[in-house]
């Protein structure tokens, strides 16, 4: 049985609700997984929550309930805003469901059993927004501040704990860089990790003391275990690891973890040394997103300045935010969010051109086949190389997340279509040259019957849309000519403009 393409979100932290920037990752996976599906490929998608941890406990804390019950609230909510941006996801994973629990504490076991995980002590800076050790030098060298997040650190720490030996994999982990180019992605994002890894990795503090909301350390009573080194396990734990072996070997390695590029370092370094103690192999490659700015400043939950999902789909279809954040900027680079950026490719690319064109093109059937496609035609040649040449772009394009110039693609051969309406001029045609007529129309009804299909890891509802509009079911991508003689249903305009 051929594998299954595996691709992930991060897992969301659970200490409040989700914005645009957690729907960035999520909805760039469901491209993902809806154009392997769409080409026939199985493919398995994993998003969830991460719920345990100290924030998580100090936000249920201020709410004045139990962290179960803030947690569970969380979870629901992300479950509505993925169904309501139309997610596809197969597996929805939380951290404190059992079979995460149960993963987690075999997994330390079985590194520490391996000689991998050693009980020391812990001095230095602790940071309690990112629930995280840093150095002395570190927090010096930012001023004072917590290197991640650049809050004050005012708590030093000192305490006996767990520490996992990442300092023993930075060889290996420098070996399988460089064997595998295409891990650490996109490639502007490498040298960071590189130069860390390079300039030396220190042993990874593992347990907390006196911490509730986790789970417990396996070897010792009274600690539980750092969030992150349970976190990452989402990615075996959710596909049967090591209980159900038979499903784990028909998905691991995961082909794509996709992370914001804040949390690269863990995916990148500490995620592949975990592996390399359980012998298990590693994933084809991580792919750090930018941000979305908001008047310069990265979004964040810390300084109120989110934005949800349902904020912008109050105006603008969930399929235009789709859209807008696969096409603005190459996926992997920072983009400034504006609502007028939105408004001007709505406008621009969604109503003006693919909008426009399908109304023209059935006003036309209508008009000159009485809503039918012409019972002859022969489809103009150059316009069936570009579809085919989209496909074949396109399907290398999506292994590196290149969605903008795969919309690119698709938008060129939309603005040809509409530049080919204007050349041909059909409504002189139907006097003077009525075959010629019927070979421009098999032509355009040909290039929306493949945009329906193209664009529906983008736009999956209004490319249901369109499907209606013509007839038609969602299918693979091909270049192939639209039937004779078949009606033409036509419908309400596709992306409406307020007058």
């Amino acid at each position: 049985m051929a594998k299954k393409y595996y691709i992930t979100t991060p897992i969301y932290y659970a200490n409040s609700r989700l914005h645009i920037g957690h729907a960035y990752s999520t909805i760039a996976c469901d491209v993902v997984k809806k154009w392997h599906t769409l080409f026939g490929r199985e493919c398995f998608f994993l998003t969830g929550m991460d719920e345990h941890g100290e924030k998580i406990f100090l936000s249920a804390k201020e709410k004045n309930i139990q962290p179960q019950e803030w947690v569970d609230r969380m979870a629901e909510d992300a479950k509505k805003l993925w169904k309501f941006l139309n997610i596809s996801y197969d597996d929805f994973i939380r951290t404190t469901e059992p079979r995460h629990e149960k993963t987690v504490q075999y997994i330390f076991k079985k590194i520490a059993q391996k000689g991998d995980i050693y009980k020391g002590v812990y001095s230095g800076p602790y940071c309690v927004s990112c629930e995280s050790y840093f150095t002395e030098a570190q927090v010096r060298d930012a001023g004072g501040n917590c290197p991640d997040c650049g809050r004050p650190i005012t708590e030093i720490k000192r305490e006996e704990a767990y520490f996992f030996r990442l300092s023993k994999y930075q060889t290996k982990l420098l070996k399988f860089y460089e064997e595998n180019p295409d891990f650490l992605m996109p490639k502007d994002k490498a040298n960071k990790t590189l130069d860390t890894v390079k300039s030396g990795l220190r042993d990874l503090c593992l347990t907390r003391q006196n911490l509730e909301w986790g789970i417990p350390n396996p070897l010792e009573e009274g600690m539980t275990i750092y969030v992150w080194f349970d976190a990452l396990i989402n990615y075996v734990s959710a596909i049967g690891y090591p209980c159900n072996l038979e499903k784990f070997n028909e998905i691991w390695p995961a082909d794509c973890h996709v992370v914001g590029k804040e949390i690269f370092h863990f995916h990148t370094v500490i995620w592949p040394a975990m592996l390399m103690a359980l012998d298990l192999e590693l994933p084809k490659m991580v792919f750090g997103h930018g941000w979305w700015t908001i008047k310069s400043e990265k979004m964040s939950k810390s300084k109120g300045n989110i934005i949800t999902p349902y904020e912008i789909c109050e105006k603008y279809h969930p399929d235009v935010l789709r859209y807008f954040f696969m096409r603005e900027v190459p996926f992997g680079q920072d983009g400034a969010f504006t609502e007028q950026r939105i408004s001007e490719r709505y406008t621009s690319d969604l109503a003006n051109s693919l909008g426009n064109l399908f109304r023209r093109v059935e006003t036309m059937c209508v008009k000159y086949f009485d809503g039918r496609s012409p019972c002859s035609g022969k489809v103009n040649e150059k316009f069936l190389k570009k579809m085919e040449k989209i496909i074949q772009e396109g399907e290398k394009q999506i292994l590196t997340l290149k969605f903008s110039r795969i919309l690119e693609g698709i938008w060129e051969i939309i603005d040809e279509t509409n530049a080919y309406i204007e050349q041909e001029k059909p409504w002189t045609l139907k006097k003077e040259n009525p075959q010629k007529l019927q070979d421009v129309m098999e032509t355009l009804l040909t290039v929306l019957n493949f945009l329906k299909d193209v664009l529906y890891p983008f736009l999956p509802e209004k490319s249901k849309e369109m499907s209606q509009h013509l007839g038609f079911e969602i299918s693979k991508p091909q270049a192939r000519n639209f039937p004779f003689n078949k009606k033409v249903p036509g419908g309400e305009v596709l992306f409406p403009v307020e007058k």
